[in-house]
């Protein structure tokens, strides 16, 4: 089964060529891409093999290569006509309508060599009907699967320009009742939104010598008031909706591509018949009126434009966001990033044409921005309905309950959004909620030792915990001395005094403070051995008797570390952080190798550790208006390299914390910088770690506005300049 938004035609006559099969049956859903279909297969084949239509008044079964619709070869009739093993190959466009029954017939009379299905949306299916999973019906065989990042890379799509507009103030989605969808439909045909969007159409243009445009929209009855309205504007456009017969969208399609004027269309409207199975490269302009439901229609909708044609040098792309709580799904169609972490969402849209290759670009003007971030804070992405549908697509792909592994191999959902999930906390746990395949079952406190390991370790974070919990799989005394050994020889690790204490007190819940310290009571993993080291705890040993048990934190440690390497393993300097990546106070605590975590509060903007010397920074740079006047400090960057941050209140220059910071360097103190856009993200919590800085010395005592209160105003030089991506994000407004 290949899935690709475009190209898959061709893809498929290559791959015959390739594999000389000399009798080929094409099947599809239209007489028109059938048409389409026989005519890209000429363009690759010789005229040794023959290529026929079999769809009535065409009808030619003794071609090697026959193109045909569903519908037809489907009929009685028309299916007797051929063996059972007539075809070396039969290849079905739009695969993931197999389950209809049509489709069903012809599955279960012919007899061929290889199936080969073909669609951009494998997914979209009733995926709680037996019989119905799309992957199941092709035995779960991906032969080839392209996203849209991969094609602009490869140069097989033609470029595109995405402008994210903002739309008029009241086109939303509040309000269920009939009444108010009768208001937000006069509001979605009114004259002022007509004039807008001919207005930014016209502005924002299109290649070629004239526009040859598709516009999505809500509703058919939508599509049709607006029609009417852009005619009487002067525009040529027509409806086309699902109730067309082939004839009449052949026209219409023939009217939009035809480089005569005369007679010719501006615009198409559709509601949905366009999101999929329609080749017309020479679209040149698509605009979306209408929300974002799902990042894979996104993209069909905006692949409408994406075929490369003679006259046309890009296609631009006009997306009309309103006050829509589904907004944040814009960004992660168009980034391909799955992980839906916000922080994440919010880059993306700061930095446009950054995620796409080639010559294309994206922007969001700023109202559109906001609205965007604001769908972002309140979408929950550790929503158990998100979480369910997301592992339902995984597990149909591959025929079995995943793996936590095959999360990150095919690229679905981040699976520390289930960890996330505060009535979850682990895998073992949604698995047990959620699918009935699943018969293991743990005692609590066994579940207690999963969630911990999945909450504070599985992130791959920091490599020492998870090498520890692997060598207790095998070990049971002397277990630091082998630590010590192992990072040394595998990671050129030296595991200090400081660091080794950090490990046993994470591992004997010594670090933790607060509340915290009671959630895990229980999970102590180490105890002394007598021998001046440390060995296996007997409740942790006893419950690794528990084959299922181990086998579960067997997983988990190979996922953790399977994630340090792919996110975590080039550390900066000779510390345990990562530059650009994200820790919460928490992780920063625990990798600066403190004895005790602190509670955030305790932290504030920072503090000094005495035992390690280390002295994090953590500063949030985009401040909310309803802080205190005292709390309210104005950090800002002066450059990539240069940062002002303020001191506490009731500062001076003579403070202990201030001179610690003056004098960092004299004073043996490690200053390291944790920067986060916004306090927003109630979720992750976490900072970019923007490496080590020193105070250049410029230093100011000041009083507070609104306050009494002093403060000291501190330059500090970077290490390392900010990466420009990041850098731009945070500082941008």
């Amino acid at each position: 089964m290949t899935n690709s938004g475009t190209g898959k035609t061709y893809a498929s006559a290559f791959a015959m060529r390739e594999l000389g099969y000399k009798r080929v049956l094409f099947l599809v859903h239209r007489n028109q891409i059938a048409r389409q279909a026989l005519k890209s297969y000429k363009n690759v084949f010789d005229s040794r093999l023959t290529m026929g239509l079999v769809m009535g008044s065409e009808d030619d079964y003794d071609a090697d290569y026959i193109f045909a619709t569903i519908q037809t070869v489907s009929k009685d009739d028309n299916l007797t006509k051929f063996d059972k093993k007539a075809f070396d190959c039969i290849i079905l466009d739009e695969a993931h309508h197999s389950a209809a029954g049509s489709y069903k017939k012809i599955l279960d009379y012919f007899e061929p060599d290889l199936w080969l299905g073909m669609t951009a949306t494998p997914d979209k299916r009733d995926d709680n009907i037996e019989g119905r999973n799309i992957y199941e019906i092709f035995n779960h065989n991906i032969a080839c699967e392209i996203r849209l990042q991969q094609a602009m890379e490869e140069d097989s799509l033609c470029p595109f320009h995405y402008f994210g507009i903002t739309d008029l103030e009241m086109i939303s989605d509040e309000g269920k009742s009939k009444e108010e969808q009768i208001e937000n439909f006069r509001y979605l045909t009114s004259d002022e939104r007509v004039n807008y969007v001919i207005e930014q159409a016209n502005y924002y243009g299109y290649s070629g010598e004239r526009v040859k445009g598709l516009i999505f929209c809500s509703r058919v009855n939508e599509a049709e008031k607006l029609s009417e309205k852009f005619n009487a504007k002067g525009l040529r456009t027509c409806v086309l909706t699902g109730a067309d017969s082939p004839e009449t969208r052949a026209e219409r399609i023939e009217q939009l591509v035809q480089n005569d004027p005369n007679g010719a269309l501006d615009y198409i409207l559709s509601v949905d018949i366009f999101s999929e199975g329609v080749d017309v490269p020479e679209i040149n302009q698509v605009i979306m009126l209408r929300p974002t439901q799902s990042p894979i229609v996104f993209v069909q909708q905006l692949g409408r434009g994406l075929r490369k044609a003679s006259e046309k040098e890009y296609v631009v792309i006009l997306d009309f966001i309103g006050n829509y709580k589904n907004n944040f799904m814009i960004p992660i169609a168009l980034s391909g990033d799955r992980s839906y972490n916000k922080d994440n969402i919010r880059r993306y849209v700061v930095e446009g044409e950054r995620i796409i290759p080639g010559a294309s670009t994206i922007h969001f003007d700023e109202i559109s921005r906001k609205k965007i971030f604001a769908s972002v804070d309140s979408a929950n992405f550790s929503d158990i309905k998100l979480l369910r549908e997301n592992y339902t697509n995984l597990k149909n792909k591959l025929g079995h309950i995943p793996a936590l592994m095959d999360f990150d191999r095919y690229g679905e959902m981040d699976v520390l959004r289930i960890f996330d999930n505060k009535s979850l906390g682990s895998y073992y746990k949604f698995l047990v909620k959620y699918e009935k395949e699943y018969k293991v079952r743990l005692s609590e406190k066994e579940e207690k030792f999963i969630e911990f390991i999945s909450k504070k370790l599985a992130n791959g974070k920091r490599i020492h915990e998870l090498e520890l919990l692997k060598r207790m799989l095998t070990y049971r005394k002397g277990l630091m001395g082998i630590l010590a050994k192992s990072l040394k020889k595998d990671y050129d690790i030296n595991l200090s005094e400081k660091g080794q204490e950090n490990v046993i007190n994470m591992m004997t819940n010594e670090f933790p403070s607060g509340s915290g310290k009671k959630t895990y009571e229980e999970c102590v993993f180490l105890s002394k051995d007598g021998q001046g080291d440390y060995k296996i705890s007997d409740p942790f040993a006893k419950m690794l008797e528990n084959k299922e048990f181990y086998q579960i934190i067997e997983e988990l440690v190979e996922f953790g570390i399977s994630r340090f390497h792919r996110d975590y393993k080039d550390r900066y300097q000779d510390t345990d952080f990562v530059l650009y990546q994200k820790y919460t106070y928490e992780d920063a605590c625990r990798l600066l190798n403190w004895k005790n975590n602190e509670v955030p509060l305790n932290i504030g903007g920072y503090k000094f550790d005495k035992y390690t010397k280390t002295f994090p920074v953590f500063i949030n740079y985009d401040k909310t208006e309803d802080i205190s006047d005292t709390t309210k400090y104005e950090d800002h960057f002066t450059s990539s390299t240069t940062l002002i941050a303020i001191s506490k209140s009731g500062r001076s220059l003579e403070s202990e914390d201030v001179q610690n910071f003056l004098y960092a360097k004299d004073r043996g103190i490690d200053v390291q910088l944790f920067v986060r856009k916004n306090k927003d993200d109630k979720i992750s919590k976490e900072f970019y770690y923007l490496g080590r800085m020193t105070a250049t010395g410029n230093a100011k005592e000041f009083t507070m506005a609104n306050t009494d209160k002093t403060a000291v105003e501190i330059e500090w030089m970077l290490d390392v300049p900010v990466r420009e991506d990041i850098y731009e994000y945070i500082v941008e407004g």
